[in-house]
């Protein structure tokens, strides 16, 4: 079947979720954070996702802004830090995410191509919404797809069928991009045609599905969107 809809997951995909914690360890007066944003960033990032699964499994849903907040907090006190200011300074960061340097140039292509293209994310409405004005890529994506109207996180099913319902299109008719192997393998579960973009060569997580696709970057998504 051809492909019509190129979907991406939004955070750790289009924008670099290690930046805030990137960003804050080089302005001054955090020089505690720059011996460990590594490991706080990587910390964040896990417990974000790790609340977001309990959250699924216990029908215990809060919008993502709070389980953001939550995984920092929880970072944070595992590299020792405690200052309320530099806090601050993260969750604020976090708004303004820089995307992948390939972004803006690979989702141009699908449009000129005559693809739909879109967001769909954990992430709430107003973050998501802030993070694609920060990256100024608004002009090349046709929606922006959250959790929050189906009030469950992924890999949730019901997820996955905004894209249905948006676009009008058939599972076959839809490409998921993901840099999250057990979002991509979910997504082919549910019937999308799957890539997994695997940044940091991590293994295969072992779920019943794997991503049809596995890429470093996302340079040929218009590419493989063409040929699939």
């Amino acid at each position: 079947m051809t492909i019509t809809t190129c979907v991406f997951d939004a955070y750790g995909t289009l924008f670099d979720v290690t930046a805030a914690a990137r960003q804050a360890a080089a302005e001054p007066g955090h020089a505690q954070l720059a011996d460990c944003w590594q490991k706080l960033a990587g910390d964040w990032r896990q417990k974000q996702l790790q609340y977001t699964w309990l959250r699924a499994v216990t029908g215990a849903h809060t919008d993502f802004w709070e389980v953001t907040q939550n995984g920092l907090d929880w970072a944070m006190e595992a590299s020792g830090l405690s200052d309320p200011a530099l806090r601050e300074r993260l969750l604020a960061l976090y708004w303004e995410l820089s995307a992948y340097p390939e972004v803006p140039a690979m989702l141009s292509r699908l449009k000129q191509a005559g693809m739909n293209t879109a967001i769909l994310s954990n992430g709430s409405p107003d973050m998501l919404q802030g993070a694609v004005q920060s990256a100024d890529i608004g002009d090349v994506l046709d929606d922006v797809l959250s959790v929050e109207s189906v009030g469950i996180f992924k890999p949730a099913d019901a997820v996955y069928a905004l894209v249905e319902q948006r676009f009008g299109c058939a599972r076959g008719e839809v490409l998921f991009v993901s840099s999250n192997g057990w979002d991509a393998g979910c997504a082919t579960g549910f019937g999308f045609t799957t890539a997994w973009v695997n940044r940091g060569g991590e293994p295969m997580d072992r779920l019943p599905w794997v991503p049809a696709h596995q890429l470093t970057d996302l340079t040929t998504i218009p590419d493989l969107a063409a040929r699939s």
